[in-house]
């Protein structure tokens, strides 16, 4: 029977509260079901401790008539049965499957266990969840309350916390209530938080006097509600305990008493009056939060319990038995369980093992039998193996790490408990939890492992470091990478390639600080391992040219790498993002570069891998100002903002400071954050923020200053990236009076510009042949405008006209200079390189022409993501398309772009690009 058919929790709710005491409480709520209801979906989290009333609220709050309720519980035992939360939420929606887009429904299927495919990422989990609930919140809406989220699986709750923070046009309210030490918070990160705290004294008081003990003396009264803190559960369950009395003296202090230590006691007393058959029933249910009927039964066989006992139980106000069992407070499950001894707890858990053995429930058989387990025992630990290979398939990541860890700690020492820790550290690395990778490895002896895992081993500690940007770790990661793949060496040769493609990446982003193994020794060991043949050797040899040989006889092997790269399946190219601009930038090819991106990011936001989109956004964005548009390297800087605020993260602290240096921010402190980054191992980051600053100067006609940036750079050279700069340099020095420096860069460009045949290269070339003034200056312009143009470096372009116009200029021929310059003024509002307009204007004025902007005079009071969607739109993409990428629902892009058209006054989307100004996709 499915989930769904077992756990029915849809109803519909009407009515009124009779709460007490929590006006401002539903008031909170009932905003959020009230904006939902109008359109706008909200989250709420409350947090409270046990028994303070958050289960009551949940229910309490009337969403209004005809708004669905879809009521979910967290259950201990589905901790580590991935997406079992998701399971049943997409059982109980399942006529609204068909409504979503194919590749979302596929992953809540697989997630789900019901369909075949490859394991989801749990963001595409979580925007399927996301469209799911979207598309059954018609009419007066959807309000889905998540109780004990607590409980709930990881990855369900990931999942959840997604939706929480990507709600917007949609009529969904989506409230959890959960505990707050347990660290729901940091999960739910994002969502606003509700504290609930204990009852005022007067609605305390008025429900403390309700129960038959009543009515107390108002004295007595205050005791107790200072005792316990005005704890609702407390007032009524331990109003009628015969000890309560003795809380009036404990509650005399300042301090209330730990509520949650009487209640315990308070239920356990009321468990010990059962018959002793009644209560091992009860310790059965508690050792088994899932309220199973069906595995209860079977268990209780096993043990010789009568089921009827569970009616004593239900008698005596302890559970409830429908739809399932369950305990009328988590702590009277707590007293239950923690008033048994261990050999009655492993008793139950085997019981339940055999019981969920018969009925085929392979992740409760296995959870069970690890609980019945003393010390080591291979075969439960095979069992807890086979369920995280379960879990793997159904994208179960988190769940995978736990499963494995418990799998290695019912292992003999040795070889197989190292490789199911490192195999448990890996999982926690894919689910995003670097601190629980480390802390699982922190308990491996690289000694005890066999070659491959002692790999593993190596490569989950470096990715740990980058994670926690330890300095040392990001220097050392190229050298860690290399030792990895020796592991690796004539056992594995998939993991030793894939070792050596990541070690130039960590190459590339440790860049002049790289230590433990300098760049030849790289290369040549990237090139012993290419082998056998195959599209992976084809890379390697690629990189391995780029990195050791002359640049004409690095070219054909490159080119060869790279359309191995481009012919890659989708699900590979998304994660060579840094390979694809490295390949890209060395044969200055700027349309196969960027083509290679825009596929790697498509296919990141198809298969929901934000944590590679975030990588191969932040690669764009640097490649676009090296080679495209400011426009849209800040396109995709906006979006890192949206992908780190759907992963749960500040997306205002996203810092990319040569976009910053390109787009106006102070210089000392750009220049600060790329200083600081070089001092957390950075080298890449430092040296990019370095050469944007240098443009910046140029711009500013700080041709000293510039100068003074770019010559280190080129005088210590590195790799693909130090040409990029040549015609930078060659300007600056030329206008600082560093000719014969000027000179070396501009032949050095024109080189690899005759070798290499881009016209980006050759572009650049002859500009800075023109400001070298070596022959016919006015010759190299046109060729380097010619060139440019048949490129997306619009830019470089701006930048080519505007050199031109100065020449021009100087050569007295202002009609001519003002047509120039007006081009580069066009090209450079166009492509959104706005840090050259003030050098353009003082030309234009100088060669007597219109100081002018060109573009909207319009309203632009758009935030970052209104602009963000209103260039795709104006760009002539769909609102789907346009969801997918920004990860929302079609809702919530209709609802944005109807804003936009307001705030501009347009009615069409037609109307956007000249309301918005020259569009750059």
């Amino acid at each position: 029977m499915p989930p769904w058919e077992r756990f029915p929790i849809v109803s519909i709710v009407h009515g009124t509260s009779g709460l007490l005491g929590r006006e401002s409480e539903q008031r909170r709520v009932a905003e959020v079901i009230g904006s939902a209801r109008n359109g706008h979906g909200s989250a709420l989290l409350i947090l409270g401790e046990p028994g303070v009333g958050k289960t009551t609220l949940l229910t309490a709050t009337t969403p209004g008539a005809g708004m669905q309720v879809l009521r979910l519980g967290g259950y201990e035992s589905e901790s580590s049965m991935p997406y079992a939360a998701v399971e049943r939420l997409t059982g109980l929606l399942r006529e609204h499957l068909a409504e979503i887009p194919e590749r979302q429904r596929l992953s809540l299927r697989v997630a789900s266990g019901v369909a075949d495919g490859p394991p989801p990422d749990r963001f595409l989990v979580g925007l399927g969840v996301l469209s799911l609930l979207a598309a059954a919140s018609t009419g007066p809406g959807l309000a889905c309350a998540v109780d004990d989220a607590h409980l709930l699986d990881p990855e369900s709750l990931e999942a959840f916390a997604f939706v929480a923070r990507r709600l917007g046009a949609e009529r969904v309210a989506l409230t959890f209530a959960g505990r707050p030490e347990l660290g729901l918070e940091t999960v739910l990160r994002g969502v606003p938080v509700l504290r609930l705290a204990g009852l005022a004294p007067e609605p305390a008081a008025t429900l403390l006097n309700r129960s038959p003990a009543g009515p107390f003396t108002p004295t007595a009264a205050a005791a107790i509600i200072r005792a316990t803190d005005g704890n609702p559960l407390a007032l009524v369950d331990l109003a009628a305990d015969p000890l309560l009395r003795e809380l009036t003296d404990l509650g005399l202090g300042p301090e209330p008493v730990p509520v949650g230590q009487h209640l315990e006691a308070h239920y356990l007393r009321r468990v010990m009056h059962l018959p002793g058959e009644s209560q091992r029933w009860l310790l059965l249910a508690a050792a088994d939060s899932t309220g199973n009927h069906e595995l209860l039964e079977v268990a209780s066989d096993t043990l010789a319990i009568d089921p009827a006992r569970r009616d004593d139980a239900e008698t005596a106000g302890l559970v409830h038995l429908e739809p399932v069992v369950g305990f009328r407070h988590p702590l009277v499950r707590s007293a239950v369980y923690g008033s048994s001894s261990r050999a009655e707890r492993r008793r139950v858990h085997g019981a339940l093992a055999a019981a969920a053995t018969k009925l085929g429930l392979l992740e409760s058989e296995a959870w069970h039998a690890s609980r019945a387990t003393i010390g080591t025992d291979e075969v439960v630990a095979e069992r807890l193996v086979r369920a995280s290979d379960l879990a793997a398939q159904r994208g179960g990541s988190s769940s995978r790490a736990s499963i494995l860890a418990r799998a290695a700690e019912l292992t003999p020492a040795g070889p197989v408990r190292g490789e199911r820790l490192v195999g448990a550290a890996e999982a926690a690395l894919e689910s995003g939890a670097a601190d629980v990778a480390g802390r699982l490895l922190s308990d491996v002896r690289d000694a005890d492992l066999d070659r491959v895992t002692r790999g593993r081993a190596i490569l989950v500690r470096s990715a740990v470091a980058l994670f926690v940007a330890d300095p040392d770790g990001v220097r050392a990661s190229t050298a860690d990478h290399l030792r990895a793949a020796d592991e690796f060496h004539g056992l594995d040769v998939e993991r030793e390639q894939r070792a050596l493609v990541q070690a130039f990446e960590r190459c590339s982003s440790a860049d002049r600080l790289l230590v433990g193994v300098d760049v030849p020794t790289l290369g040549r060991r990237i090139a012993a391992g290419a082998e056998p043949p195959g599209p992976a050797s084809v890379i390697l040899r690629g990189v391995a040219a780029l990195v050791l040989e002359p640049y004409g006889r690095a070219i054909r092997p490159v080119r060869e790498a790279f359309d191995a790269i481009l012919d890659l399946p989708d699900r590979q190219m998304l994660h060579m993002g840094t390979l694809i601009a490295a390949l890209g930038a060395f044969l200055w090819d700027d349309t196969g570069r960027r083509a290679g991106l825009e596929r790697a990011m498509r296919a990141a936001r198809d298969t929901g891998a934000l944590q590679a989109l975030d990588t191969l956004l932040w690669v764009g964005a640097l490649s676009e100002l090296m080679g495209g548009t400011v426009t849209r390297a800040r396109s995709y800087d906006a979006t890192v903002r949206e992908v780190r605020r759907a992963m749960g993260y500040d997306g205002e602290n996203v810092v990319n400071a040569a976009v910053m240096a390109w787009t106006g921010s102070p210089e000392a402190g750009v220049d600060a954050l790329g200083k600081g980054a070089g001092a957390a191992g950075w080298g890449g980051v430092e040296a990019t923020t370095t050469a944007a600053l240098a443009v910046r100067n140029l711009a500013e006609r700080r041709y000293g200053a510039a100068f003074e940036r770019l010559h280190p750079l080129v005088e210590a050279p590195f790799l693909q990236v130090t040409p990029l700069h040549y015609a930078d340099y060659a300007e600056a020095a030329v206008r600082s009076g560093h000719l014969s420096d000027a000179a070396r860069a501009a032949g050095a460009l024109h080189a690899r510009a005759r070798a290499n045949g881009s016209a980006w290269c050759r572009g650049l070339a002859e500009r800075a042949l023109a400001l070298t003034g070596t022959d016919d200056s006015e010759h190299h312009y046109a060729a380097s405008i010619d060139a440019l143009t048949t490129t997306g470096a619009v830019v470089e372009l701006a930048r080519s006209h505007l050199v031109y116009g100065e020449w021009l200029r100087r050569a007295r021929r202002r009609r001519e200079a003002a047509l120039q310059l007006r081009l580069a003024m066009e090209h450079a509002t166009r492509s959104g390189a706005s840090v050259f307009q003030d050098r353009i204007r003082a030309e234009l004025v100088a060669a007597g022409g219109s100081a002018s902007l060109p573009g909207p005079a319009s309203g632009h009071d758009l935030t970052t993501q209104e602009r963000a969607i209103a260039t795709m739109a104006a760009a002539g993409r769909t609102n789907a398309e346009i969801a997918a990428r920004m990860f929302l629902s079609p809702n919530t892009i209709d609802y944005h772009l109807r804003k936009v058209f307001q705030k501009l006054g347009i009615t069409s989307r037609r109307q956007l690009s000249e309301n918005l100004g020259p569009i750059d996709p």
